[in-house]
């Protein structure tokens, strides 16, 4: 397993851990003065810069991407299908200019919150099939464009309203179905710890992955006690994940990408930026 303990090259920033602290420029420009080497923006955050600034402002800082969040939210019903096809074309373009090694998939829940307007279900089973269909077609795309899709499976308490893949079997599943051969290099899995440590199978499965299908390994803890699922997630050492042996387990796979920090909190979304980073860096050195 890679020492951290004395530099931070291999941190990468996903860009919500400080979304409420400043614009996607003004991260950019704080990694820059932190020697953080790299991002992983968020498409809300490129549109409200615009997508050229956007691109002008990594190249001037020269930073690598470890990824770009966010494409999926698959299930809609027929009036909303077009619309969720196209907008995950558009994300891989983004993807494509920003020079992301991947676009990271949050594939949706039930058809009402993946795509809001879309008609009320309860069908789980419906909502998984679609996003298999999605990511099916958006994986031709995406060879086109040469950006792999990284399947994220969320925790199941949003199974409703953010994935109904829940699981690494599930998105493992996806992966094996739809490239059989792991020829294309192009369909694999995002890992956060935060997602799936709680997992009995998640060492099996990692190993199952293996290389080819490791795509990106996100960072951050499980609090005790979580006050918010989404926004409480917790600096690494600050909770009850072991961080360390999961990653040990994705490097034993011979993954060696970025180790990307992604904290949804509203406790240090409310800290200056620079403190948030330089405790990012702190905890990158000395826990993960």
């Amino acid at each position: 397993m890679r020492d951290f303990s004395g530099d931070h090259r291999w941190l990468s920033l996903n860009t919500a851990t400080v979304r409420k602290q400043g614009d996607l420029v003004e991260i950019i420009e704080a990694c820059a003065r932190h020697g953080i080497r790299a991002i992983d923006p968020w498409r809300d955050q490129v549109a409200a810069v615009g997508l050229k600034r956007a691109v002008r402002a990594v190249r001037d800082a020269g930073l690598d991407l470890s990824g770009y969040c966010r494409g999926g939210m698959f299930p809609a019903d027929a009036a909303y299908r077009m619309e969720a096809r196209d907008d995950n074309f558009r994300a891989i373009d983004e993807a494509v200019a920003l020079g992301a090694p991947c676009i990271v998939l949050v594939v949706g829940g039930l058809p009402q919150y993946s795509r809001p307007g879309s008609a009320p279900s309860k069908d789980i089973a419906a909502a998984r099939a679609q996003v298999e269909d999605a990511i099916a077609e958006l994986l031709e795309y995406a060879r086109e464009a040469d950006v792999p899709l990284a399947i994220e499976p969320l925790h199941p308490a949003y199974a409703a309203d953010r994935a109904c893949v829940n699981t690494t079997r599930q998105a493992l599943d996806i992966c094996d179905r739809l490239d059989p051969e792991r020829l294309s290099g192009m369909l694999g899995v995002a890992l956060d710890v935060y997602h799936i440590w709680w997992d009995p199978e998640l060492m099996g499965q990692i190993e199952r992955a293996g290389q080819d299908r490791l795509l990106a390994f996100h960072v951050c803890d499980w609090l005790v006690p979580t006050k918010d699922i989404l926004n409480d997630r917790g600096m690494m050492g600050d909770g009850v994940i072991d961080i360390t042996s999961v990653r040990s387990a994705v490097e034993a796979q011979g993954f060696a990408g970025y180790c990307e920090i992604e904290i949804f909190s509203n406790d240090w979304w409310a800290r200056p930026m620079d403190e948030v980073l330089r405790k990012c860096i702190e905890r990158h050195r000395t826990v993960v």
